[in-house]
């Protein structure tokens, strides 16, 4: 008996069915809170209230002093050698360091880095997370694993309160990838010893521009 004629049996037997996937779905009650109740200021105090907790470094600054806060950020954690995505806008560069460009870098030359600096796509305020679609600002995934130190500028505007608002910004740009940060990497093992740098860069520092 062909395997044909068996799966002809099994679907006569079945009868005609249904996807009723989308409609089972849609009917999942979300009592969860899915837009926000904070003002503005209440998010970023929020968003930065997390990442301090999560023991990550907090700046904040008007967009006019973006070159300095960077610069002053690098220099309170000794890092001069900077690999940075290759669409981050030169203008914002502050002078005395050694930027270089992640045009395809090895990820020898990633880790010997002194850190990498990029943009993000959005940030989670309830979580203290960001979210990065990898565009050219926010540079590969590898430019924001592979070093041990990440600075990243986070436009207060991009500030989101919950997940579910977070969602649907990010599935609008339908990326096909997106990486999410919550403080500097850090995991245990199963006798609760903790561990940074395992799955990314030890050291976060980010720079809220308002």
């Amino acid at each position: 008996m062909s395997k044909a004629h068996i799966i002809g049996r099994i679907r006569s037997a079945l009868g005609e069915r249904r996807d009723t996937r989308v409609t089972d779905y849609s009917a999942i009650p979300r009592r969860y809170r899915q837009a926000t109740e904070l003002t503005r200021e209440g998010r970023l105090d929020l968003f930065l209230s997390r990442i301090q907790h999560y023991e990550g470094g907090v700046f904040r600054c008007e967009r006019a002093a973006l070159r300095e806060t960077i610069a002053h950020a690098l220099s309170d954690r000794a890092r001069q050698r900077l690999a940075v995505a290759p669409g981050f806008p030169r203008d914002w560069l502050p002078d005395g360091f050694d930027f270089v460009f992640d045009n395809n870098l090895t990820y020898t030359d990633l880790d010997r880095s002194d850190g990498a600096l990029t943009t993000c796509t959005l940030a989670i305020a309830w979580t203290g997370t960001i979210a990065l679609h990898h565009s050219p600002s926010e540079g590969r995934r590898a430019l924001t694993l592979v070093p041990d130190y990440h600075l990243c500028i986070v436009d207060a505007d991009q500030i989101v309160e919950t997940v579910p608002e977070a969602i649907r910004r990010l599935r609008a740009l339908t990326p096909s990838l997106v990486t999410t940060i919550s403080g500097p990497s850090a995991t245990a093992d199963i006798e609760m010893t903790r561990i940074k740098g395992v799955h990314g860069p030890r050291t976060l520092d980010v720079i809220v521009v308002e």
